[in-house]
């Protein structure tokens, strides 16, 4: 009697434990994970968000994107709340120096938060982008030998933004190196709405401004929205003629098919979206199975983009 509850008891354990390790198994397999980003009216950030997700149903997680509609401050009370909620894991679509507070909150109750396109910081396991470094001097050393290093060039940027800021110092940077080169205006738009309606009401002005041929050489923007809004406000000048010269960063479709023209929007950078927001997902994966990512940054490589390979 006693053997045969010795058995009984022995196997009633080996049943709670297989229970324990499944449930386990589960929590893994049906993560629940919040996006949460301020910036989902730009074509860059729908991208990373759709190639996430296409990961996370293939890996079987509960997905709860979260916008804030340019509203950076609020992140901090999203993160805030799918903490309470919570989440296994958070990704963000923001400079994290900006929602420190909320990081701190996931940090304080052990949920990891991994940077989309966001910025490093220590409190983030790890930051997947492309290289804004890299995508400057390309676009902005494609400026400078089209304009022959000489005229006056007006930059879009937004500082506000780690990803796009360290691409607006470098071109900065790029510019100032040569004597010929005058930036007329660095401006930041309203990005909203996108960015390209404030973009070419800003770049109206500069253009009334300026209202002789040859001075404006050309425009450099930091990503493809300030560009097209640029190019709408040139275009409706009908000052297209004078080979003004655009450049934006990040081969949406609207600015592809603008480059295939061979018109003044001349070149732009592809970033990898659908490889930036796959590979987000997998370093969730990776720490919900316990690894942390090797690297506090992860590069997804970008290629420049003209008329000659718009079409591809």
């Amino acid at each position: 009697m006693l053997t045969n509850l010795s058995k009984t008891a022995r196997g009633l354990a080996f049943a709670a434990a297989a229970i324990v390790v499944g449930a386990s198994g589960a929590a893994i397999a049906q993560a629940k994970v919040a996006v949460i980003t301020p910036y989902m009216a730009q074509p860059g950030t729908q991208a990373y968000v759709e190639a996430f997700q296409a990961v996370a149903k293939e890996k079987g997680w509960d997905v709860n994107v979260v916008d804030t509609a340019g509203d950076v401050a609020a992140v901090i009370s999203r993160i805030e709340d799918v903490v309470n909620q919570g989440v296994d894991a958070i990704v963000i679509n923001v400079d994290p120096t900006q929602v420190a507070a909320g990081l701190q909150t996931a940090k304080d109750a052990n949920i990891p938060v991994v940077g989309m396109d966001a910025g490093s910081d220590p409190l983030l396991a790890t930051n997947v982008t492309s290289d804004g470094v890299a995508m400057a001097e390309t676009t902005a050393g494609f400026v400078v030998d089209r304009i022959g290093g000489e005229g006056n060039v007006v930059m879009f940027v937004f500082d506000a933004f780690p990803p796009v800021q360290v691409r607006g110092a470098k071109a900065d940077e790029i510019f100032a190196a040569n004597a010929g080169i005058t930036v007329l205006d660095r401006i930041t738009p309203d990005v909203s709405d996108g960015g390209i309606a404030d973009s070419r009401a800003k770049m109206d002005a500069v253009l009334a401004a300026n209202p002789e041929p040859g001075s404006i050489k050309a425009v450099w923007a930091a990503w493809d929205q300030p560009a097209l809004g640029a190019l709408q406000a040139i275009e409706a000048a009908g000052r297209q003629g004078e080979g003004i010269v655009i450049t934006g960063i990040d081969a949406n479709p609207q600015a592809r098919e603008e480059v295939a023209k061979g018109g003044n929007f001349e070149a732009t950078v592809a970033q990898d979206f659908a490889g930036i927001g796959a590979a987000a997902a997998e370093a969730v994966a990776g720490l919900l199975a316990g690894n942390a990512p090797a690297d506090a940054v992860t590069f997804v490589p970008t290629k420049l983009v003209t008329k000659e390979n718009a079409a591809q």
